[in-house]
């Protein structure tokens, strides 16, 4: 079910992104250079399941594995010591980050060959789109 999210993606437009990052209590010289930065998704599966999700971008890159329904430790790009699981729902990959008593919940979905990404943060709400480049 995760292989349709397999490729890589070029972010082309991104919605309500800076208040999201705001309500994660990014600061606001991160919250700047985030802003700018055009990332690519690299979504792969290996053999066992394993999904390799690797965020780059020329101000950074991120690499989290994971099995769905696993939970895994990540270190977010902003530095949050997070815990998470990844669940297919509906056809959606859906990340649940806790940290601190806090919790945000990243839903991906390819929707018209588009990879859409809901960040969501109580009710501060980005959306993100990708586009396929291979």
């Amino acid at each position: 079910m995760a292989e349709k999210f397999v490729g890589t993606w070029k972010m082309v437009e991104s919605e309500n992104f800076d208040d999201f990052l705001k309500a994660l209590g990014v600061g606001f010289a991160l919250r700047q250079l985030a802003g700018r930065a055009k990332p690519s998704l690299i979504i792969s599966v290996d053999g066992d399941g394993t999904v390799t999700l690797k965020t780059q971008s020329t101000f950074k890159t991120t690499e989290i594995k994971f099995k769905i329904n696993e939970e895994f430790d990540e270190t977010t790009g902003d530095d949050r010591k997070t815990k998470n699981v990844v669940s297919l729902d509906n056809g959606r990959l859906v990340q649940r980050q806790t940290w601190d008593g806090k919790e945000t919940i990243i839903e991906r979905e390819v929707v018209d060959n588009k990879l859409i990404a809901k960040c969501k943060m109580g009710d501060v709400v980005a959306v993100r789109t990708y586009v396929r480049e291979a």
